[in-house]
């Protein structure tokens, strides 16, 4: 149990930090000689997060189930749909690839310092003013495409996603909104996939449970923090630790 509720504590933290949860889960127990956890408790981890992000955007998600002809919900609906093809695509297409890469601490850690680097360059990017009901379709691909990169361990998907809005003039905060709406079906997604190869194994333990409450928990406590260090520092201090964190853990693991 304690175990859970450290994997979900970790998985809470580094879903919505731009530092990779993916990374953190492979190289955590690389560099402490552990096993990575098991297909439970990443499937049931998953569900903890996705609860953070429909907790914390209620309000643009209830607006999109109750009024979904509006024109700001078609917007983002569009900016949804678009933005979820290429990594579907990507993700369904190389699932065996990326599960060998998943094995190579060594090159998750080298994927890291990239997340680091693209976040240094998106710090220097002038902070736009664009809200994501301004969103056209060019968006939904960018943005779209960025998150198919963060299939890799150890690349960011909200790091990712968030300097693609960003480089399409969104601000801060927008952007992070922009990047978590997107999540919502992306992080559904790799739940049910898990999920799916664990009733075929029949391998749940109520254990993970407390794991996906500490997820849910850490993970909107994280949202909130995110939102507010945007607004005063940017992504630099995410990029400096990716850096760091990359370049320590290729030496250790």
């Amino acid at each position: 149990m304690l175990i859970s509720a450290l994997w979900g504590l970790v998985q809470g933290l580094t879903e919505f930090l731009p530092i990779s949860s993916s990374g953190h889960l492979v190289l955590i127990p690389a560099i402490f000689g552990k096993e990575q956890p098991d297909l439970a408790t990443t499937a049931v981890l998953h569900l903890g997060t996705l609860a953070a992000i429909l907790w914390y955007y209620r309000r643009d998600i209830i607006g999109l189930i109750v009024r979904p002809g509006s024109p700001e919900s078609r917007t983002i609906w569009k900016l949804l749909i678009i933005g979820t093809i290429p990594a579907t695509v990507i993700g369904l297409g190389l699932k065996g690839p990326i599960d060998v890469i998943f094995s190579e601490a060594w090159i998750v850690a080298v994927s890291l310092l990239v997340t680091g680097l693209v976040l240094a360059a998106a710090s220097l990017v002038p902070v736009g003013t664009r809200v994501v009901e301004d969103g056209r379709w060019l968006d939904g691909v960018v943005v779209g495409i960025a998150q198919a990169f963060a299939l890799l361990p150890g690349i960011s998907r909200s790091g990712m996603t968030m300097t693609a809005a960003l480089a399409q003039g969104f601000d801060r905060a927008q952007s992070a909104r922009f990047a978590f709406l997107l999540g919502v079906p992306a992080i559904a997604g790799a739940g049910l996939l898990e999920g799916t190869d664990l009733i075929q194994q029949g391998d749940f333990r109520p254990s993970t449970l407390v794991g996906m409450l500490v997820a849910g928990n850490v993970g909107y406590l994280a949202i909130s923090m995110l939102v507010r260090l945007l607004a005063r520092h940017g992504l630099l201090p995410f990029a400096i630790y990716c850096i760091v964190a990359g370049a320590a853990a290729y030496f250790l693991v």
